[in-house]
C-alpha cells in the first residue's frame, strides 16, 4: 500500500470538505462541521442547527478510504464531490461512487470497487 498516496488523498479530502463547510448559511442558524477520523479513514461534512423551529442535523458528504480508493458513501452536493476530487488530481479509477448500486457502478465512469 502506498502510504504517500493515502496521505495525499487524506489531505485533498480534508481540504475540499473544509472549503465546503466554510460557506455560511444565510437563511438559518445552521453551522457546518467537518469530522475527520484519519485512524479509520472516515471523513464527514455535517450540518446542524435550527431552521426556525425545525432541527437540522444531517450528513451532507461521507467519504471513506478503503483499500487505497476513495469511497463516496453519501454526496449531498449539487455538482458532485467526485468532480472536486478529480479536479484536485485524483484519478477516476481511484474514486468509487459507493452510494450507487454495485450493478450500476460500471456505467459511472468511476471505479467499481
Amino acid at each position: 500500500m502506498d502510504y504517500t498516496k493515502l496521505d495525499d488523498y487524506r489531505q485533498v479530502i480534508e481540504t475540499i470538505l473544509s472549503e465546503y463547510a466554510s460557506i455560511p448559511y444565510s437563511y438559518a442558524k445552521i453551522q457546518s462541521e467537518v469530522v475527520f477520523d484519519q485512524s479509520r479513514d472516515r471523513y464527514l461534512w455535517m450540518d446542524l442547527g435550527w431552521d426556525g423551529d425545525r432541527r437540522i442535523h444531517g450528513c451532507l458528504v461521507h467519504i471513506d478510504l478503503i483499500d487505497g480508493k476513495i469511497w463516496i458513501q453519501r454526496d449531498g452536493t449539487e455538482e458532485g464531490i467526485a468532480a472536486d476530487l478529480e479536479q484536485a488530481g485524483i484519478p477516476k479509477e481511484h474514486i468509487v461512487l459507493g452510494f450507487r448500486p454495485p450493478e450500476l457502478r460500471p456505467y459511472t465512469g468511476y471505479a467499481v470497487a
